[in-house]
């Protein structure tokens, strides 16, 4: 089983770049393929041995506050979660989408795989923000695949901000003819540095486990979307992922991507002001964020305006990103959010989004088509939990072979 083939996806998102960096807003795309990472570097591992089945995958969502596994099994019935954990991680183990304590991310995620009581060894993981680059460019057409690599390797530097080939793995995928120019395919390319998705496969690997797909958080999103939602082709939904410190973008049309952006902000944001403002410790702000503060209701009623407030700066870049998206599109109208990530679950939060943007905006439940009847699993917890696993279910229904 190829490197390669394991990490062939349905769909590509396109790309262009707005104020503010970061977006990716191409035309739909003409075929749902995507290009992941080149991590030809992982042929070290038996993968072969490791992949015995469909079902021999976890998904695992690393973020900088937290880590969450999520096994979901397919049965004759339809799909089912047989385990999910979440559980928080250290602070400054990973930073800004960097792991700096390898280590430290290892022992964390061998005490999450022992918690949960997961076997398997097969890990589906992803990456978001600054650590990955997704750019559409245009080359010549009828290129062999291998001369295709080394025109986008001798050219890197007109599409990818890096100064070294290099430092870089990469990979790529042909979507079709442009329709600006039938001489001239749109090819999706995909790039990470090396040292970070290195520092990612040897936390992994110290604890006992097996890289067999890479992902981009917001590719994640669009699959836990396309398997639990009804949709028709001509459908625009906004799926939105407030993590701790990056939040997500991912506009789609028809189940495919058609707009994507990360950028570095999140539930961070709230819980230092509430840390600040309250002079309590950063867990007992996270704890505050969520559930509350004591006393009457007017009190605490005065606290949920407040985190509105704290929100703010979050809330306004998801707004200038979606009127970036209505400025390119304008002929597409999005008819409902769905919001994601922990950031999710904060108090008021969707209403002062659903106000802005004057769009419909609901929490998104990543367990609509999935049933919650694993011998393992508390469906009470999980529910409450539901827009947390959004990325945790996406990597988790992803498959080697996938297409």
């Amino acid at each position: 089983m190829a490197i390669k083939d394991l990490l062939t996806r349905r769909k590509a998102p396109s790309e262009k770049t707005p104020p503010g960096g970061g977006e990716k807003a191409p035309p739909p795309p003409k075929k749902k393929a995507f290009a992941a990472l080149d991590l030809s570097f992982l042929s070290k591992f038996d993968l072969k041995n490791l992949i015995s089945g469909r079902k021999e995958v976890v998904g695992l969502d690393i973020g900088s506050s937290s880590l969450k596994l999520a096994e979901i099994l397919e049965t004759k019935e339809g799909f089912v979660l047989n385990r999910f954990l979440h559980v928080p991680l250290k602070r400054g183990v990973i930073v800004e989408g960097v792991v700096t304590d390898i280590d430290g991310l290892a022992e964390a995620i061998k005490d999450l795989f022992k918690g949960s009581g997961c076997q398997k060894k097969g890990v589906v993981t992803s990456l978001s923000g600054h650590s990955v680059i997704v750019k559409k460019a245009q080359f010549p057409a009828r290129q062999e695949e291998g001369e295709l690599r080394e025109l986008i390797r001798d050219e890197a530097g007109k599409y990818l901000p890096f100064d070294s080939m290099d430092e870089i793995y990469f990979d790529f995928q042909v979507l079709g003819r442009s329709g600006d120019n039938p001489n001239q395919n749109d090819v999706m390319i995909v790039a990470a540095k090396r040292d970070i998705v290195d520092a990612y496969v040897e936390a992994i690997a110290a604890a006992g486990l097996t890289v067999v797909v890479v992902d981009v958080d917001t590719f994640a999103l669009e699959t836990m979307y396309e398997r639990n939602y009804e949709f028709s082709e001509e459908d625009v939904v906004a799926v939105v992922n407030i993590g701790a410190s990056i939040t997500n973008i991912n506009v789609m049309k028809g189940g495919g991507s058609i707009f994507t952006r990360d950028f570095g902000m999140g539930g961070d944001v709230v819980t230092e002001q509430i840390q600040s403002s309250y002079g309590v410790s950063f867990e007992e702000a996270e704890r505050m964020k969520i559930f509350g503060i004591e006393g009457d209701e007017m009190a605490r009623q005065s606290f949920r305006y407040s985190l509105v407030g704290f929100a703010d700066p979050v809330c306004s870049e998801i707004d200038r990103s979606i009127d970036y998206f209505r400025s390119t599109y304008g002929d597409m109208d999005i008819k409902e959010v769905l919001l994601a990530g922990g950031g999710a679950l904060i108090p008021g939060l969707g209403d002062d989004l659903s106000a802005r943007l004057r769009i419909p905006t609901t929490l998104v439940d990543p367990f609509k088509k999935i049933a919650l009847k694993g011998k393992n699993i508390d469906p009470e917890a999980v529910m409450q939990q539901g827009p947390a696993a959004a990325v945790a279910v996406g990597l988790a229904m992803r498959r080697p072979g996938d297409k």
